[in-house]
């Protein structure tokens, strides 16, 4: 199977590349809109602010080609800040539109006077079963690096929680969607296994 890392220059494509080889998976690291509607599923990378991601994505036509991908059934990962740009908005930066693939807002962690942005290792707790997350502990540890978090409308969509002086939303799914607001190329075994499953999935729907 062939997963496509989207190519916009915000994000470390290269240590996501090799992390998805690691796994198994067959990967390409475009823009081009041909191979990313080819692909068996679709990873967004994301390092940098929300509204500077937005804008060079529609810079470079692609906003639509993502959202037309996802919303056609395509497996789809956010990683960190593309995690963040799966939903409506994010009041970084003065506020910017997202991709509107899930519903809520992006807003600064309240991290109680804990410095920000928030660097290190820590648990996420899983909040119900997803093919995401087989065979990981509960709770199993991610490396995050992040000073905004999404706060989705459904709470369906939670699929994992961490805290760093206040709960936060780290992990969310919704069908065909996923986003984690950590580093899985980053994050040792958890992280190569959540990559590991989301290779799976884009499998089972190639498959299908």
């Amino acid at each position: 199977m062939n997963i496509a890392i989207v190519d916009y220059g915000m994000g470390n494509r290269r240590s996501v590349e090799k992390a998805l080889e690691h796994v198994g998976a067959t990967v390409s690291t475009t823009r081009e809109e041909a191979q990313l509607r080819a692909a068996d599923g679709l990873l967004l990378p994301g390092v940098g602010a929300f509204p500077a991601a937005m804008r060079t994505l529609r810079e470079l036509e692609l906003e639509d080609v993502l959202v037309d991908c996802a919303r056609g059934g395509m497996p789809f990962f956010g990683s960190c800040m593309g995690m963040q740009l799966l939903f409506d908005s994010s009041e970084e930066h003065g506020g910017e539109t997202g991709l509107g693939l899930l519903r809520g807002a992006v807003r600064r962690l309240d991290a109680r006077g804990l410095k920000l942005p928030h660097i290190g290792w820590n648990e996420v707790r899983w909040t119900r079963e997803s093919p995401l997350t087989e065979g990981l502990p509960n709770p199993a540890t991610f490396y995050h690096v992040h000073s905004y978090v999404p706060h989705p409308t459904d709470p369906e969509d939670v699929l994992g929680t961490s805290d760093y002086g206040t709960a936060f939303v780290s992990v969310v799914a919704r069908e065909n969607v996923f986003g984690a607001q950590f580093h899985p190329e980053k994050s040792s075994t958890h992280g190569l296994a959540l990559l590991r499953n989301f290779a799976r999935i884009c499998d089972q729907v190639r498959n299908a």
